[in-house]
């Protein structure tokens, strides 16, 4: 998990963001357009709509993105907060992950940087005996959560991928995102079918994340704009690991259009010993 050198944070904190991602002892090395109109309203159209939203985000390129996930356990909460910007049409992000700040509300960890990548998540001042000028790679195949948790953040891609999925949606009502109006859909997603229908890029670690937690239905709250792009998401999953971990994350989307570029580390520049705990 991004937060291996968080320390103390009520301590218990720190223990439930450790706990909600894998211990990362490793060796680095078209659906509907819009929903226009009333149909959107039946649960029949309201599931195309969101099931379409992936394929919407692709058509319109890039988007700037604002990630937060909170993780709840024992009367402790923490949030985890990122911002930074997506391709989804070439697959491929980066996001700044910023990490709470100690018991003292001092910052403890500078920002982690994180590059998103098809089966692929690089970050950089990863702490944990990582140097500072090095880059630490995970293969999110490889992970028991598919990168939905461990990262700090949702990979947007993998959250909207997630809705290819959807069920038992239904239809709340407009409402507006960052000024701009959108259609608020809810329902559940399932982790196990959405690897199957995802697009061959994000299959590998969402089809390991089917497998890790014990529970493959996510509730979600979707945000629609008018051309069925993907303004806001919230998905609430539930991790067991030393316990039972209740975790929020939120995607939101906007500025699309706007260039994303993506470079990732030379090989001599990923840290290639193990991370320390």
């Amino acid at each position: 998990m991004v937060v291996h050198r968080h320390r103390l944070l009520r301590e218990r904190a720190a223990q439930v963001v450790l706990a909600a991602g894998v211990t990362l002892a490793v060796t680095a090395t078209g659906g509907c357009a819009g929903g226009g109109g009333s149909d959107d309203r039946s649960p029949a159209e309201a599931a195309s709509v969101v099931r379409g939203a992936a394929d919407a985000l692709a058509r319109t390129g890039s988007a700037r993105a604002r990630t937060a996930m909170e993780m709840a356990t024992g009367g402790t909460r923490v949030t985890i907060r990122g911002e930074g910007g997506v391709d989804f049409k070439k697959r491929m992000g980066q996001l700044l992950v910023l990490l709470p700040a100690d018991v003292k509300g001092e910052d403890e960890h500078r920002p982690i940087t994180e590059l998103l990548v098809p089966g692929a998540l690089y970050m950089k001042n990863r702490g944990a005996g990582v140097p500072a000028d090095k880059w630490v790679r995970v293969d999110t195949t490889t992970l028991a959560d598919g990168n939905l948790v461990t990262g700090g953040a949702t990979d947007p891609l993998i959250a909207a991928e997630l809705l290819r999925a959807a069920q038992e949606v239904t239809y709340v009502g407009e409402t507006e995102v960052a000024g701009t109006k959108v259609r608020h859909y809810r329902g559940t997603t399932d982790i196990g079918r959405a690897a199957v229908s995802a697009s061959a890029e994000m299959r590998g670690a969402l089809a390991a994340a089917a497998k890790g937690f014990s529970k493959d239905t996510v509730p979600f709250d979707a945000y629609l704009d008018e051309e069925g792009r993907l303004r806001k998401v919230r998905h609430r999953f539930t991790y067991v690991n030393n316990g039972v971990i209740d975790v929020s994350s939120t995607t939101l989307l906007y500025g699309f259009g706007t260039p994303v570029t993506v470079v990732l580390p030379a090989s001599g520049d990923i840290y290639a010993g193990k991370i320390a705990d």
